[in-house]
């Protein structure tokens, strides 16, 4: 009787350990195909992210803060570049509140004074701006300047307006 009793427990010790390898086999295979697909995944977007590098690098190249040359030049005026961005944007803004339109827009509104919306930076003398007047809006290009005094001149070079109606 105790032999059988072994016997039938040494039976079941196995078939339980046969069991126990068949499921994890099958778990380990499913994490396997997971880990695999979120590889893939992961290669996929990897990929994607340096397409985006690339994109945003031709981007920044006609910028003030992309193009070394122009960030030298602005340096060699004892000037850093993010603080001129910010003084010229501030400046430009703030001819936004002027009484008869912003005197940097060429343009009359039509429904209202001009106001500028939108700075981009090109280089170190060139800035492309958008502006409205809530119904027209067009785009400029703003010459800025430092003189030997280190004063800013602003000079609109050229302008488009679309019309919205």
């Amino acid at each position: 009787m105790r032999k059988s009793m072994f016997m039938y427990l040494f039976f079941f010790a196995v078939l339980f350990i046969i069991f126990q390898y068949a499921n994890e086999k099958s778990i380990f295979g499913s994490q396997e195909k997971q880990i695999n697909a979120l590889s893939e995944q992961l290669q996929v977007a990897e990929d994607s992210l340096k397409s985006v590098a690339v994109s945003v690098e031709d981007a920044a190249y006609f910028t003030l803060q992309g193009n070394e040359n122009a960030i030298e030049y602005i340096e060699r005026l004892g000037l850093e570049a993010d603080d001129v961005e910010e003084m010229i944007t501030n400046k430009i803004y703030d001819t936004n509140g002027k009484a008869g339109g912003n005197p940097i827009i060429p343009l009359k509104g039509v429904n209202g004074d001009f106001k500028i919306n939108k700075v981009k930076f090109i280089n170190h003398r060139w800035i492309l701006a958008d502006f409205s007047d809530g119904t027209n809006w067009g785009e400029m290009i703003i010459e800025y300047f430092f003189d030997e005094n280190n004063k800013l001149e602003l000079t609109p070079v050229s302008s488009l307006l679309y019309s919205g109606n």
